[in-house]
């Protein structure tokens, strides 16, 4: 990728400033946002393969990484195929926001809320290449090791049968942490037919009732 675009009213989400008066602090975020394009190489990679329900759960053909848990089996419910994301901002967007810690920390806060709106962007772009490539399917929201009941523990599985470390520099620690950290992983389902609302939106996720970003008016999925 070579530019991507930051949503400055996630950004603000994150910050806990959405539906104050965030005048003040705009000039920080606009000088923290150019600061941050400078220093990152957002690069994602997607595949996508066919799937098979088991008893055990949901196996992804060819590659012995099988997704378990009931969440993500209510997710790919009427999908026959899924595509695996990994997106990263790369190691830029972590040592710039170590750097700022150790001279302003506000910057630091700030430039941290806006890596982790613009690795939604290129989360979003790989999205919309995913359905270009695939004219007349339908494709839920994205679905993340660590939503719901779908393990942490698969994010080896899904780096190792991407083979994102090479790729795209995208590895994982002993406890489930994604280096770089502002990273990505998920799982997108693909049907040929539409989708319900249900699945493919806010409504679908088992942390409706208490999302802190719902309430303050920002939407996953679509």
């Amino acid at each position: 990728m070579d530019t991507i675009t930051i949503d400055k009213d996630l950004a603000l989400v994150y910050m806990g400033t959405r539906g104050r008066d965030a005048s003040v602090l705009m000039p920080l975020v606009d000088e923290c946002e150019k600061r941050l394009l400078e220093a990152v190489s957002p690069n994602y990679i997607l595949k996508v393969f066919g799937i098979e329900r088991t008893e055990a759960g949901i196996a992804l053909s060819g590659t012995g990484l099988l997704l378990t848990g009931e969440s993500i089996a209510s997710h790919l419910e009427g999908c026959d195929e899924c595509a695996l994301l990994c997106a990263t901002l790369s190691l830029g967007a972590d040592r710039l926001i170590s750097s700022l810690a150790a001279e302003d920390m506000a910057a630091s806060y700030v430039t941290d809320c806006l890596a982790s709106a613009a690795i939604e962007s290129v989360c979003d772009e790989a999205e919309k290449e995913l359905a270009e490539k695939l004219p007349g399917k339908f494709l839920t929201w994205r679905y993340s090791p660590g939503y719901g009941d779908l393990p942490l523990s698969l994010q080896p599985e899904i780096i190792n049968v991407m083979n994102a470390g090479k790729r795209i520099g995208l590895s994982v620690t002993d406890s489930l942490m994604l280096i770089p950290s502002k990273s990505v992983t998920a799982v997108i389902g693909i049907s040929r037919t539409s989708l319900p609302k249900a699945v493919k939106g806010c409504i679908g996720c088992i942390m409706y009732e208490n999302c802190s970003f719902r309430k303050g008016g920002y939407h996953c999925g679509s």
